[in-house]
């Protein structure tokens, strides 16, 4: 027998194997996953199984690309970038890498053998819990956008075991539920626990001689936290990169402790085990309570820790297993995902004092030019802030390396503005008192040598207001990259009869290139081409109104306008500004006042955090309006009204088709950016917005006549808050007034006193922080010319038209592109 050394038996291992993506080579593998691996036959009922081959044997696609894009950056040893992030929101993979490897054709055409749509076997697959919102939506967007730009990316995230939460309504009020999106098993990850990673919490710092007579410090009497890597496949849109998310599983360093179970204490045993895996259980955590927050911080730590270690470990072996990191910052960045990474600073300083035996100025001028900022909010959570107390029992050393960081980065503020302890006192990373607080933002800013809005409103914001002390000093850190959005899954995806018409007329090069997009335009002056489009959303509108019937019982009529808002519950988001329309239009419809009246179908839908309780009672408040609004036979004509329950990816990919009017209507100044904006423009809706965020963006590339512009401007808002006196407005505003007649009067809550007593006091405070009465006018009469544009449909046709046609710089590889020129390529 011929024998093989070690290593040609490791290289044969390794050679791509060169699977077929014809129909007959698919529909082989399919059938062996399904026959042999899973034991079915064609007599099995569940498309369970079924789902579980297709991915399988798309899976072996991607891997062969994947190994493949692994060799090509080993070979070309390009600089690569590290992106940290708490949240992917994914959605569902199948659906994603059969459009990015061309194999939609094929695999209907398999699947016809087994008598199933490839909409069955992809309805088979749970969203993957990784996310709650727009930050963790644009994180998967971005991956993608690296995959299909070549760039050599890597995600870093968490593996949640329960996603935050399934949300279903009862008597109006949200009510939350586990979503252990893992119970079936995932066949996009491949774990990877030869590459795990220790994590240390607790213990104490410790002193100590090198043997060259240099003190160093040491982290010990710890306890430690293996986080295992879970790898999931990010394809490219058809050029054969696959690029990696790895995702971390928190557990035990021993299974339990054998001497305590013997002894039975079999609690104690593996309390250690529950802790550990704790960690990685639910994503985001309700950090009302003590244990909650640690909780986060403990996820926070564990994250930036294990990538770290990851990426550094990577660098020693591809160097020879030396300890050279002269050359790190020139071939390595990281980019954190807002403030939730942002201990990966300290913590990338202790790994190269403590582990790589680095001096500080060496370790910090590493730090500084690999570390790049984004921050995604104005609110007051951009300064996330963990109480001293809490770091010193839990990473002490790191809040050494902090508290050092700090001391060095006030002897430069005071070298710049002599004397000014005021300014010193602004912005120490440490926030003095009685409960002293370190300010996560803050130190984002002084460890990175980039820092990021994602608007250009929020980034004018950033420099002028939030962080002006710091864009004082240091101007050239501050950039803005404005958000985009993936065209492959928010149009070419969710969208394939839009797909098919732009394809139909402009060709395929858009799906990789949104700007070509804007070869839209001149057909918008084209009857035959309005009447397709016409067609296209019509049968859009009838999917989104058997969504709503399900889920809703609630009954749209697609020749109504959709008027959608779905996103994350939130005051600064005004879903109660929206509401209080409705209820301004059940007012007009039961007094007999429909007059230029538009009939129109409102959705909202979005989820609010398990402890915020106004936003749980606006969730209320829509619930209760829908139900009356329904009720009514004077409204049915005119007005129907639903809350959809447990908005996903997987929802929106119904819903950003069909919708008609985007509503954007956050309080100026407050929205970062938003992405949903985005998804609705690129599917042909049209915005009534605010000038906050990335709609400002959105308006000046769609021009006023095809945007409905109201509100206060962020200035403005500033302006007012001095003089704001909302009792005033709701006084002189009759339409207003009725409103709050039927909210305060218990018309939409009869047998329920008292429930929404908490939302009118809001809107009449004074302090209402969001003015929703400021705005309540000028949206009312932005949303009156709406109904008279919708009513010749021709003219809203050509709006629509040309909001898609608009829409190329809205792309997130537009985004990459920058991000990757401006921050990740940029010399040292």
């Amino acid at each position: 027998m011929k024998t093989h050394s070690k290593e040609s038996q490791v290289n044969s291992i390794a050679k791509p194997i060169k699977l077929g993506m014809d129909e007959a080579s698919v529909g082989d593998d399919l059938q062996r996953y399904f026959g042999l691996t899973l034991g079915r036959d064609e007599d099995s009922d569940s498309h369970h199984y079924l789902y579980s081959a297709v991915a399988l044997t798309v899976r072996d696609r991607l891997v062969e690309r994947w190994r493949a894009t692994r060799d090509r950056y080993m070979e070309q040893n390009p600089k690569r970038v590290a992106y940290l992030s708490l949240e992917f929101l994914m959605g569902r993979a199948l659906n994603n890498a059969v459009l990015n490897l061309d194999l939609e054709a094929q695999m209907r055409a398999v699947l016809q053998q087994y008598a199933c749509e490839l909409e069955d076997v992809n309805a088979e697959e749970l969203d993957a819990g990784l996310g709650n919102g727009g930050l963790g939506r644009l994180a998967a967007c971005f991956l993608d956008s690296c995959a299909s730009l070549q760039l050599p990316v890597t995600g870093y995230g968490i593996r949640y075991e329960y996603g935050m939460f399934h949300q279903k309504i009862k008597n109006g009020y949200q009510v939350e539920y586990p979503d252990h999106w893992l119970r079936n098993g995932n066949p996009w990850e491949i774990e990877s626990p030869e590459n795990a990673r220790s994590v240390k919490f607790f213990g104490h710092t410790e002193y100590y001689l090198d043997q060259n007579g240099k003190e160093r410090a040491r982290w010990v009497s710890t306890n430690d936290v293996l986080a295992v890597p879970y790898d999931v496949p990010v394809p490219g849109y058809q050029n054969g990169t696959v690029n990696t998310l790895r995702l971390w599983k928190s557990e035990a360093t021993d299974e339990f402790n054998l001497d305590e179970f013997n002894a039975g204490s079999y609690t104690d045993a593996v309390a250690a085990k529950n802790l550990a895996e704790q960690i990685t259980m639910v994503l985001y955590p309700n950090d009302a309570s003590e244990n909650g927050k640690e909780l986060r911080l403990r996820q926070q730590y564990f994250l930036s820790s294990a990538s770290l270690q990851d990426v550094l470990h990577r660098w020693v072996k591809r160097n020879g297993n030396g300890k050279d990191f002269s050359n790190f910052s020139a071939k390595n960045c990281f980019q954190l995902n807002d403030t939730h990474p942002t201990v990966a600073i300290a913590e990338l300083m202790r790994l190269l004092m403590d582990d790589y035996f680095l001096e500080w100025d060496d370790a910090w001028a590493i730090t500084q030019k690999t570390m790049a900022y984004t921050n995604h909010t104005l609110l007051p959570e951009a300064l996330e802030m963990w109480p001293v107390s809490l770091f010193k029992t839990l990473l002490p050393r790191i809040l050494d390396i902090i508290y050092e960081i700090n001391a060095r980065f006030l002897i430069q503020v005071a070298q710049r503005y002599p004397g000014d302890v005021e300014r010193q006192r602004r912005m120490s990373i440490i926030e003095e008192g009685d409960n002293p607080k370190v300010r996560m933002a803050y130190l984002a800013i002084v460890g990175s040598f980039s820092v990021n809005g994602v608007a250009a409103l929020h980034t004018k914001l950033l420099k002028a207001g939030l962080f002006n002390d710091f864009y004082e000093l240091w101007p050239e850190k501050f950039n803005n990259k404005t958000n985009g959005v993936t065209p492959r899954r928010w149009l070419a995806h969710c969208n394939p009869s839009l797909k098919a018409l732009i394809t139909d007329t402009i060709g395929n090069d858009w799906t990789s290139d949104l700007d070509h997009l804007e070869k839209l335009k001149p057909f918008a002056q084209n009857k035959e081409f309005r009447d397709r489009w016409i067609d296209v959303k019509h049968s859009c509108k009838i999917k989104l109104a058997e969504l709503v019937k399900s889920k809703c019982d609630v009954q749209f009529n697609p020749n109504m306008l959709f008027d959608v808002q779905v996103k994350r519950i939130h005051e600064y988001k005004r879903q109660l500004l929206n509401v209080l329309h409705v209820i301004h239009l059940y007012d007009r419809i039961t007094r007999g006042d429909t007059e230029g009246m538009q009939p129109r179908s409102v959705l909202i839908g979005g989820k609010a955090a398990p402890g915020y309780a106004m936003a749980k009672t606006i969730i209320k408040l829509i619930n209760n309006v829908a139900a009356i609004v329904n009720k009514d036979p004077r409204c049915q004509d005119w007005l129907k009204v639903a809350f959809l329950p447990d908005y996903k990816v997987t929802s929106m990919e119904i819903i950003c088709p069909a919708t008609e009017l985007s509503e954007q209507i956050s309080t100026a100044g407050k929205e970062a950016s938003g992405t949903g904006n985005m998804k609705f423009m690129m599917n042909g809706a049209l915005t009534i917005g605010t000038l906050d965020g990335a709609n400002i963006e959105i308006l000046e590339a769609v021009g006023e006549d095809n945007f409905f512009l109201f509100g206060l401007d962020a200035e403005q808002v500033q302006e007012a808050r001095s003089s704001y006196d909302p009792n005033l407005i709701i006084e002189t505003d009759k339409e207003f007034a009725r409103v709050m007649h039927l909210v305060e009067s218990g018309h939409f809550n009869q047998f329920e006193p008292g429930v929404f007593d908490a939302v009118s006091a809001s809107i009449r405070s004074r302090d209402d922080a969001w003015i929703t009465a400021a705005d309540f006018r000028s949206y009312v009469d932005a949303q009156k010319k709406v109904a008279l544009a919708y009513q010749d449909r021709e003219s809203w046709t050509v709006k629509s038209i040309l909001n898609t046609a608009s829409s190329g710089r809205f792309s997130s590889d537009r985004t990459i592109s920058e991000y990757n020129r401006d921050i990740w390529s940029r010399d040292e």
